[in-house]
């Protein structure tokens, strides 16, 4: 996961939570960091007086201003001036950071910064007042975080959109087409979600605990909860395109199953779990503890729900028409 620094406005909540009186483990939770993090903060951007020692505490405003001349002073673009004016030069003429650092041994400098450097120096204080970055390929006077450069398309391809889903599916004809989605909770209960799947033609619900959002967690987990099933029974999955889904080309050679996409902003597109979403939040609110649910637990939900007869099978329970399904692949 990539470093990021500490906002002005995460550095102002430390502030006023210090004077509340809230520990730091609670402020970590509420501003969502980790406590070593928000203890290193106030360690390293504390404010002292030696004259007027009544005024020494944490003020998030000279927090924030002691973390920018430390930046300032790691960076080599702002230490040499020799260094600065080479890189302004090249950027001036057309060429790219990449490069500008790439070309820094042939253009006889004895230092060398990498093309994120220039990037960020472009993009920082002193770049931005000189306007540099006008003088980048692409002109934008702020840069894309580095978490949308690739474009979403690549990690979901057209081919993989719902739209070219066979239609037999959308019928809920066959066994064995899943819906997948995630349960979010509040900040106050970490990175812990729940993850639900939900048979299309049977209705049938699958809840896990996931103890985190990164996709190559998620995706393990998901096989390994698939896996006991026959494969004919987990032909396809359909998603939508959050990031936590990314990893879906596992699937395909780890348990045989297609992973499908909804369009963006189209959760209708896979009703059926979110309408077991709805069903399930009567048992697992928005502020449940779920790192305190155990496996059990979690079953007793799974049968709650696929025990409940349902008017669109008849008046069966998605366990009773998962059964039957499950019976005629043998």
């Amino acid at each position: 996961m990539a470093h990021t620094e500490l906002s002005l406005r995460e550095r102002r909540a430390i502030e006023d939570m210090l004077n509340a009186q809230v520990s730091v483990s609670e402020i970590a939770v509420e501003i969502g960091r980790h406590r070593s993090t928000v203890y290193r903060e106030i360690k390293r951007n504390r404010y002292f007086d030696d004259e007027l020692p009544n005024l020494n505490g944490y003020y998030g405003m000279t927090a924030q201003r002691s973390a920018a001349q430390r930046r300032a002073r790691r960076c080599k673009l702002v230490r040499f001036e020799d260094l600065r004016q080479h890189v302004i030069k090249q950027l001036e003429i057309g060429w790219s950071p990449e490069q500008i650092a790439g070309r820094l041994q042939h253009d006889g400098q004895a230092l060398r910064v990498s093309h994120e450097t220039i990037y960020a120096y472009v993009y920082g204080p002193d770049g931005q007042s000189e306007g540099l970055a006008r003088y980048l390929p692409h002109r934008r006077k702020k840069r894309q975080p580095r978490r949308r450069r690739t474009p979403r398309g690549l990690v979901f391809p057209p081919d993989r959109s719902i739209h070219e889903r066979p239609d037999y599916v959308k019928t809920r004809e066959t066994f064995g087409e899943w819906e997948g989605d995630l349960m979010i909770f509040e900040r106050a209960q970490g990175k812990t979600n729940v993850a639900s799947l939900v048979e299309r033609k049977t209705r049938f619900a699958v809840l896990f605990r996931n103890n985190d959002r990164s996709t190559t967690h998620l995706m393990n987990r998901l096989m390994d909860v698939m896996a006991p099933l026959p494969q004919p029974a987990r032909k396809s999955i359909t998603f939508d395109r959050g990031i936590e889904f990314r990893n879906w080309r596992k699937l395909k050679p780890g348990i045989g199953t297609e992973a499908w996409f909804c369009d963006p902003q189209a959760p209708w597109q896979k009703g059926s779990v979110e309408n077991l979403n709805k069903r399930a939040r009567r048992y697992l609110p928005r502020d449940a503890s779920v790192a305190a649910l155990s496996n059990r637990d979690m079953k007793s939900i799974c049968d709650r729900l696929n025990g409940t007869p349902r008017k669109c099978l008849g008046w069966r329970t998605p366990t009773e028409a998962f059964r039957e399904e499950l019976m005629k692949l043998r």
